[in-house]
């Protein structure tokens, strides 16, 4: 048998001499090397391809137009009716990211003909960034929660209650409304750039986008999408199911525009047309315009549906109430249903999990804790007065829930980076000061490693990620922080200078506000306190939204108002005050940074200019602001608070909070349930952290959700829950796509918004009801 044929094995197989094996070998190493050296060529291309993408992208004149701000700014007004109208029902807002682009997209579409240039997906993305901006400044600018509680349940021995001019409501909303906006800007780099941080809000806004689009620059994205891949080294399972209360359903490929590192949370499924718009046409594939179409049918078809029962509860407001357990249930302990379609539509966007945990929230606090607070005397007056009635009772409870929730899960946020990286941290700086090196331990040395030199550099380097190497040199494997970050072209990105100068000045604008607004009321250290407390907690809230799409606002303010409770002593006249304002600035500026950062990352996704998307915050923010205080001035003169309508159950929540923290007397027995209540969900919070990704995890009540069950009446409660109910049918048992479902619950919630105006003008003009 000649050497090279090799030698029999047991099973009949032949197997290779060592000669052979040796020359085998060799070309194995040959091959192998050859192989990854075109890895490496088409990895480097593809890097390259994706930031010209963006470079182009970047480069359209759709980044930043006059039509595009106008357009975003009608839309944001819009849902700013709806927040301020849902918000001060409820305390629930929603930014609407998705429908406004879905609105903005019809609209343009419509007069497409008569465009110089065409819409765009970076100019959708200005349009839902400026309508995002307007839209959320009812919670931003406090009008759903702090305004009201200083407006009416401050008390005269707390120096209350405050009235505000609308002048002054303006004032103080310009105050607040940019320095979260400025702030989120430098994040942006650490959260979107290097650690890919998913923000499910904003890819799902970015995936709507893309679809509604078409696939007109198709061959770009896709080579983006690669590049995007390469530099974060996925695997190719990347596109795993993961679902989410918001997850958008779409087959993967270049049709979708997102690079499927950036959509790792959203589960595939089959696109219902594979056409695919040729290069130059909007939306050109018949399949994606039937599609958007049937989008925007829905969502008016919902509008309608929603518009016309909100008519009709004006001229029957019984349909705002009805006893569906029965006269006694719905007289004696407020069990009654709501059964507005935007509440159902709320529930719907909210998912099952979350509406299921405010129906535990409602049978505890209202079927337990309610009726055992009347017959035992702690809440002796009306079941619905909130400050004798087991309804206020119940409150302090539910306020010991999202207060342990939120330390518990902002505790987390802090610790789980300092136990990830603290001991390479800490070995850095042992090293750093061992060498000698302080000035590098104190940042002002940049490190190599994490820099990009250019593909075509000369500079002789093993360890790049992306230059060829010889076949003798080892392939050496990269930390994370080392590959190459894909960006926009710095020319499109906001600078450190402009960024410093526009943070001081927002600052100053804040101090000033509320020291014009307020007067001597709120002092100047504190005014500043809460400003770096804003600022530090922003950094908490943006990682929390990037990794759950959950910014915890509301937790944020509350730690605010704890610590303020150090403070400021409650010998102070005016503890309460400050105490609220506090808390409304640390909320304002977590909430803008989280929103500036959804809409970054969908621009990032998208190729969008950060700096328009920055400055189109920027304006929507400020109209916002004004928007929002002229809207809320319009409710409140026609509409008594609280009321019947706006019971403000979030003011109650600040308020009660401002009096516990500041060591103001509780209702009998309050506190002991509400420690008992607080230690419960302290641990439950702890086991849903414990559980992240796991299946039981969804089993385990969220302190949040459960709380707001408590503090809204159960009519709401159930509404949302149906809503929740219909969401879990549509994805878990029809086992389609929850998009159109997201798409028409959106319909559901701006038609009973926008359409409370017409309400408003018929209450003003004092017309009968039914």
């Amino acid at each position: 048998m000649s050497p090279d044929r090799g030698s029999p094995e047991p099973d009949g197989r032949i197997s290779p001499s060592r000669g052979s094996m040796d020359s085998q070998t060799e070309a194995d190493g040959l091959w192998k090397a050859s192989t990854e050296d075109d890895d490496d060529v088409r990895d480097a291309t593809a890097v390259e391809d994706s930031r010209k993408f963006l470079a182009e992208q970047a480069e359209q004149v759709q980044n930043f137009t006059l039509r595009g701000t106008l357009v975003g700014l009608a839309i944001g007004v819009i849902i700013c009716f709806s927040n301020t109208y849902f918000g001060l029902q409820t305390g629930w807002i929603s930014g609407m990211t998705m429908p406004a682009s879905l609105i903005g997209f019809a609209f343009f579409k419509s007069i497409s003909k008569h465009l110089d240039i065409p819409f765009t997906p970076v100019e959708n993305v200005l349009v839902q960034t400026v309508a995002g901006a307007v839209g959320t400044m009812p919670l931003g600018c406090g009008f759903v929660g702090v305004i009201p509680a200083l407006n009416y349940l401050l008390k005269p021995e707390e120096n209350g209650p405050l009235q505000l001019s609308t002048i002054k409501l303006i004032l103080f909303s310009l105050g607040i409304c940019f320095f979260g906006v400025v702030f989120a800007v430098p994040l942006r780099k650490q959260v979107i750039i290097k650690e890919k941080l998913k923000f499910p809000s904003g890819t799902a806004t970015a995936l709507i986008i893309s679809v509604l689009h078409g696939g007109g620059d198709d061959a770009k994205i896709a080579r983006h999408e690669s590049g995007l891949e390469t530099a974060k080294r996925k695997s190719a399972d990347i596109l795993r199911s993961n679902s989410r209360s918001q997850d958008i359903l779409r087959r993967s490929s270049s049709l979708s525009g997102i690079p499927r590192e950036a959509a790792g949370n959203f589960q595939a499924a089959p696109t219902t047309s594979n056409a695919i718009a040729e290069p130059g046409e909007e939306g050109g594939g018949q399949g994606q315009q039937s599609d958007w179409k049937a989008k925007v049918r829905s969502l008016l078809i919902a509008f309608g549906i929603s518009a016309i029962f909100t008519i009709a509860s004006y001229f029957i407001p019984h349909l705002h109430n009805l006893p569906i357990f029965g006269l006694r249930l719905a007289n004696d302990w407020l069990w009654t249903l709501n059964p507005s379609p935007a509440y159902v539509g709320q529930g719907i966007i909210m998912g099952p999990a979350t509406t299921l945990h405010m129906l535990l929230g409602a049978i505890v606090g209202w079927g337990i804790l309610s009726p055992l607070a009347k017959r035992r005397g702690w809440a002796g007056g009306p079941v619905d007065d909130w400050k004798s009635g087991s309804k206020g009772w119940i409150v302090w409870v539910s306020l010991a829930v999202m207060l342990a929730d939120s330390i518990v899960s902002l505790g987390w946020l802090v610790l789980q980076p300092v136990i990830k990286h603290g001991p390479k941290w800490y070995a850095e700086a042992n090293e750093n000061v061992r060498s000698g090196n302080v000035w590098r331990l104190l940042g002002f040395q940049r490190s190599q490693g994490g820099s990009y030199s250019a593909l075509d550099s000369s500079e002789p380097s093993i360890s790049h990620p992306l230059r060829p190497r010889s076949a003798s040199q080892p392939k050496t494997r990269l930390d994370e922080d080392e590959l190459p970050e894909i960006d926009a072209p710095p020319e499109h990105l906001v600078s450190n200078r402009v960024v410093l100068a526009l943070l001081i000045v927002s600052i100053v604008l804040c101090v000033v506000a509320i020291r014009v607004v307020f007067g001597n009321v709120v002092p100047f250290y504190a005014i500043f306190l809460a400003l770096i407390l804003a600022l530090l907690l922003s950094i908490m809230g943006v990682r929390a939204q990037g990794e759950t799409d959950l910014n915890p606002v509301s937790g944020i303010s509350k730690l605010t108002q704890l610590i303020f409770a150090i403070v400021i002593p409650s010998s102070n006249p005016n503890a309460v005050t400050i105490n609220l304002l506090a808390g409304a600035i640390s909320e304002s500026g977590a909430l803008q940074a989280g929103d500036m950062m959804q809409d970054l990352k969908t621009g990032h996704l998208l190729g969008a200019s950060p700096r328009a998307q920055f400055y189109g915050q920027m304006i929507g923010s400020a109209v916002g602001a004004i928007a929002s205080a002229g809207v809320y001035k319009l409710y409140t003169s026609v509409y008594e608070v609280p009321g019947g309508l706006f019971q403000v159950p979030t003011g109650f929540v600040w308020i009660f909070t401002a009096r516990l923290v500041t060591g103001k007397g509780l209702p009998h027995m309050a506190w002991q349930w509400a420690l008992g209540a607080g230690v419960i969900f302290a641990v439950l919070t702890a086991l849903r952290i414990r559980g992240q990704g796991r299946w039981w995890q969804a089993w385990i009540p969220g302190g949040i959700a459960v709380a707001v069950g408590m503090y809204n009446t159960p009519s709401f409660t159930l509404a949302r829950t149906v809503g929740g109910l219909v969401n879990g049918y549509w994805r878990w048992y029809r086992k389609r796509e929850d998009t159109p479902v997201i798409v028409l619950a959106s319909g559901l919630i701006l038609g009973e918004g926008l359409v409370s105006i017409l309400n408003l003008v018929l209450a003003s003009l004092h017309v009968p009801h039914l």
